[in-house]
């Protein structure tokens, strides 16, 4: 059967400088075993397949693969399945806002040109992390313990956990290893930018499939809104701001982070790269 297919560019401000993301329109019919083979096969961070909602507030129906995990939400696979609907033809019930259903339940995306934005979900998980876990991520990183300023779990569907080191030059030099500290990892690391700079903070996703090794992502929706929500309500940043991210594997990814009555909002670039047909 042939159904549409997209491949966009997320977060990027320029092109081909983002977070890719496969999606797979009219997914209806495609057991869960077939979603996770053709989510690892695209050997993207994630993959994702558009469904018709059972949500009638919603526009659409999306599951979202992390290659062989099924994540309840993340954020780049959010706005590029947005991108893709709408490069389908799809029109929003909302005028400026698409509506997705996912696994952790509605979530608005705004329309502003080339940009998107979600709102963020509440995370599942927060709070301080537990001592040794702090000591295994330290040793995973190889950072002295010192430069960690503050740690918080991050958990808003992938299980980030997050720490906060002193400065954006040591996230950019970390080299990760976590050979020794096998099992599920999703680790976000934070550090803030000098004054001027056009970023306000560096950002680093690291990840681990199964008993893969450490991989990197280049640019997370997911991490920067949980990030942005706990630094902003700790007092550490303030919206709206910029984040970057990818820097460190060559890509110029950049998080727009804003505020207002109904939420937290994080936006970027979505831009249809591939479009064509997948026959599955």
């Amino acid at each position: 059967m042939e159904r549409g297919f997209r491949q966009v560019d997320v977060f990027g401000e320029d092109a081909c400088t983002g977070n890719p993301v496969a999606v797979i329109l009219d997914a209806e019919g495609l057991d869960d075993e077939t979603m996770r083979r053709i989510s690892v096969w695209s050997n993207l961070s994630e993959c994702t397949f558009v469904l018709p909602p059972t949500d009638p507030g919603a526009d659409y129906r999306v599951r979202i693969f992390s290659l062989n995990t099924e994540l309840p939400f993340a954020g780049h696979p959010t706005l590029g399945t947005a991108r893709a609907w709408l490069d389908a033809g799809g029109v929003p019930a909302i005028p400026g806002t698409v509506v997705q259903e996912c696994g952790a339940g509605r979530v608005p995306v705004r329309i502003d040109r080339d940009r998107l934005a979600f709102r963020a979900p509440p995370r599942s998980r927060t709070g301080a992390v537990d001592p040794e876990t702090i000591t295994a991520l330290v040793e995973i990183l190889g950072i002295a313990r010192e430069r960690v300023v503050d740690a918080e779990w991050l958990d808003n569907g992938p299980g980030w956990v997050g720490l906060l080191l002193d400065d954006a030059r040591a996230v950019l030099d970390l080299r990760p290893d976590a050979s020794k500290h096998p099992g599920r990892w999703d680790i976000g690391v934070i550090g803030a930018h000098d004054a001027g700079s056009d970023a306000a903070f560096e950002l680093r996703a690291f990840f681990t499939e199964g008993q893969g090794p450490l991989r990197e992502d280049p640019v997370t929706g997911s991490l920067n809104a949980a990030a942005a929500e706990w630094l902003i309500e700790s007092g550490q940043a303030r919206a709206p701001y910029v984040a970057a991210q990818g820097t460190a594997m060559g890509r110029r990814g950049r998080v727009y982070i804003s505020s207002d009555s109904e939420g937290l909002w994080v936006g970027g670039r979505a831009e249809v790269v591939l479009s064509g047909i997948a026959a599955l």
